[in-house]
């Protein structure tokens, strides 16, 4: 196996860079000896409503409860359905079946890879009661067409934000056209914690105090209890975001820059390059691009001691199991899903990836497209 010259993650440099602060807001934590809901969760809380412009934030313990949550407080569950993508990673629709729900999956745009909005209104149905797009990649979905579409059919809207804090449109915030934003800070995230994490945001205060009760066993205050789970943003994990949080627009700049660096290096290859949609901030969770050898494009920049993935390679209507005894229903023809599933490959992006990194996976693109010819 080559040496590695590219890794895919960069969240190792991201701690040395900020090792002074991040240990500083542990160390803080540890000494206080309180380490569950405690000031540093009620503080980011705070900041993170305040930085996406939104008055309610609820710290939890993952993504997926991030999305789960906010259904059981809409109240929609079985007998329900949900039109989401099924181009996605599998907690969006396994949010919809764990309240008890049915996931409606259409068909994706082929640019953008999101939901695509014209295709949303013919799978509305009588059982329908909300929509979850999902800001794949980075890159916002439309949500003025979205809500739009919600609107006429009096359908809640929750914004899958898991990689796009800090992506917005020209003319609108995140969160401003939804009812809920839900994201995660599992540590490859753009805005990441030690662990697993997540919080949704919500200018909708009802929701926002039911989502805190079911975070906490049902539990508005202590020893007072109906059924709910435990889905607590830890204190420390609070902390280290928090110290993350001032950071996030730099580093979302830094990937817009190394994008623009991959965009240039790689324009005029067979490969299909990320669509950034005018008029909205694409923030590159991920960089993927496609091609018809996926496969044999990730197996040479191994070679080559660069690592690429993929994300996401199986949709969730062709895995194995599917639907897994949940209902399902799919809307119209999911071709576009399908065929991007087979050519989708990530490479590497990170705030803390360099220039000479972003060359050097140029360089082994195009070393390999000389090896077919192109």
């Amino acid at each position: 196996m080559a040496q590695v010259k590219v890794g895919f993650y960069g969240h190792v440099r991201q701690y040395h860079n900020l090792q002074k602060e991040i240990d500083a807001a542990i160390h803080e934590v540890l000494e206080s000896g309180t380490y569950v809901l405690g000031p540093k969760v009620k503080q980011f809380e705070q900041e993170l409503a305040a930085y996406m412009h939104m008055k309610e934030a609820v710290g939890l313990n993952s993504g997926t409860d991030a999305l789960l949550l906010p259904l059981l407080a809409m109240a929609i569950g079985p007998g329900d359905e949900v039109i989401t993508t099924s181009n996605t990673f599998f907690a969006t629709a396994e949010a919809i079946w764990l309240a008890g729900a049915t996931p409606v999956f259409v068909d994706i745009d082929p640019k953008t890879c999101n939901i695509d909005e014209d295709l949303i209104e013919a799978a509305v149905s009588p059982r329908t009661k909300a929509i979850i797009p999902v800001h794949l990649y980075g890159q916002p979905a439309k949500m003025r067409e979205v809500a739009k579409i919600a609107k006429a059919h009096n359908l809640y809207v929750i914004e899958d934000c898991a990689q796009a804090l800090g992506a917005r449109g020209d003319d609108f915030v995140i969160g401003e056209l939804s009812d809920v934003v839900a994201t995660s800070f599992i540590i490859q995230k753009n805005l990441g914690c030690f662990g697993d994490g997540g919080a949704i945001v919500t200018n909708n205060e009802a929701i926002a105090t039911q989502v805190r009760k079911l975070r906490n066993h049902g539990s508005s205050k202590r020893s007072c209890h109906s059924v709910g789970y435990n889905s607590r943003l830890d204190e420390l994990h609070a902390a280290v975001l928090s110290v993350k949080l001032k950071h996030l627009d730099k580093c979302n700049d830094l990937r817009r820059a190394r994008a623009k660096e991959f965009d240039a290096g790689l324009a005029g290859t067979s490969l299909t390059l990320p669509y950034a949609l005018p008029g909205y901030r694409h923030i590159y969770h991920l960089y993927v691009v496609e091609t018809d050898d996926r496969d044999g494009l990730q197996a040479y920049l191994q070679s080559q001691g660069i690592t690429a993935l993929t994300h996401y390679p199986i949709a969730i209507h062709q895995q194995e199991g599917y639907p897994w005894g949940c209902a399902a229903r799919i809307s119209g023809s999911l071709k576009h899903t399908e065929n991007s599933a087979g050519r989708v490959l990530s490479l590497p992006m990170y705030p803390e990836l360099t220039s000479e990194e972003a060359k050097l996976t140029v360089e082994a693109i195009r070393a390999w497209e000389k090896t077919r010819g192109r």
